[in-house]
């Protein structure tokens, strides 16, 4: 049985919602639509939502979240992880409410499993895309990325913000588990130019097990590089569910396939949520993927989110000459030497989105800042 706060958040929800756009929509006749804002293609029938619960069919229009966030801060791009996108800067980051995965190891379940578990009850906070970019102009932000839950579904209300923020000159960007489709991307890709996925697995089973299919993902990593969106990719390394060399080399091979220049973030893992049983991932697990995905030929592979544990292989090495272009421990850069798109030793174009003259290191400790909100 719903609790009473899970009841008042599903009608807060349902009356803080826009439109949506008519590019995410497919009107099917009897008041019948299909949503097309991720893989899933939900036909949604009138009173009834998708699989996010979140995008639903009012009288035969399909309502999408908007007017408020379940969260947003200040914090280093690094955390994305975006690490050849504007490094040791700030970006502004927010989210909303709702998934299509349902993730058992999610370390965002309380807002991303809303109106799915009960105890998913995620307090949000009204505000305008005016609000959001005067925070970014404010805090001289050069980055704003819709995160925390997934932001496919909520691509509407982003979008509503990002015309904004490119007035401003800011750059935006999507950090995604990739379930999109070729009519979302289509949609975001006037406003988005930086675009993270999460490849969970190269098992179909194992990602049916979380919502999803592996295919989809796979399809739209091609997809957005197609696109020319700036594109890298993280996999959160998971002991007994994805850890194998087999299956570790399966993604490296496939992402080698696509570009040799996209980075892949391997990461670790950690009980959370309904996946309490395997351990911590360990430091020599995530060296190991590493090891793996340079055999692979990828000339950008980052062990993660173990801050010092993992030798130099959270920095930036040139791929002709071997330099060090960027130091990292954790969120923190220490040094950054890239100035421009090229090596400064040997002039070799590193792939990437790169400033002319970039900070040299993080700011502050490189931690989040939640924001205010009037």
């Amino acid at each position: 049985m719903a609790s009473s706060a899970s009841i008042r958040l599903k009608e807060l929800l349902h009356n803080n919602t826009m439109s949506s756009a008519p590019e995410l929509v497919i009107q099917l006749g009897e008041k019948k639509v299909q949503c097309v804002a991720c893989g899933h293609r939900c036909t949604v029938l009138p009173g009834r939502s998708g699989v996010c619960r979140v995008r639903f069919n009012h009288d035969g229009e399909l309502r999408a979240p908007a007017g408020y966030v379940a969260g947003a801060a200040i914090d280093p791009i690094e955390k994305k992880p975006f690490y050849h996108a504007f490094p040791a800067r700030d970006a502004l980051s927010f989210g909303m409410l709702g998934c299509d995965y349902h993730c058992s190891y999610c370390q965002n379940w309380v807002s991303s499993q809303t109106l799915r578990d009960d105890q998913a009850v995620s307090g949000i906070r009204m505000c305008s895309p005016e609000t959001l970019i005067e925070i970014a102009r404010m805090q001289k932000v050069p980055v704003m990325v819709s995160t925390y839950n997934e932001p496919l579904i909520t691509a509407d209300w982003a979008v509503e913000i990002f015309k904004l923020a490119r007035a401003e000159g800011i750059v935006c960007g999507f950090v995604s588990n990739g379930n999109a489709t070729p009519e979302v991307l289509e949609y975001l890709r006037p406003y988005v130019d930086l675009y993270k996925i999460d490849l969970k697995s190269f098992s179909d089973r194992n990602y049916r097990r979380l919502g999803g299919v592996l295919q989809h993902v796979l399809d739209t990593i091609r997809r957005v590089r197609e696109m020319e969106f700036w594109t890298e990719i993280i996999t959160l390394v998971v002991p007994e569910f994805n850890d194998s060399d087999d299956e570790l080399k399966q993604i490296a091979d496939f992402l080698a396939g696509v570009s040799c220049d996209i980075p892949w973030h391997v990461t670790a893992f950690h009980p959370d949520y309904k996946m309490t049983g395997p351990p911590r991932t360990p430091a020599k697990t995530l060296i190991r993927a590493y090891d793996i995905g340079k055999a692979a030929g990828l000339k950008f592979v980052y062990a993660g989110n173990l801050g010092g544990r993992v030798g130099d292989r959270e920095d930036t090495f040139c791929p002709s000459c071997g330099s060090r272009l960027i130091e990292r421990q954790g969120f923190f850069v220490r040094d950054n030497r890239m100035k421009g798109d090229n090596c400064p030793d040997c002039g070799t174009r590193i792939p990437g989105v790169w400033e002319a003259d970039p900070p040299k290191q993080t700011g502050g400790m490189g931690m989040p800042m939640p924001v205010a909100l009037c």
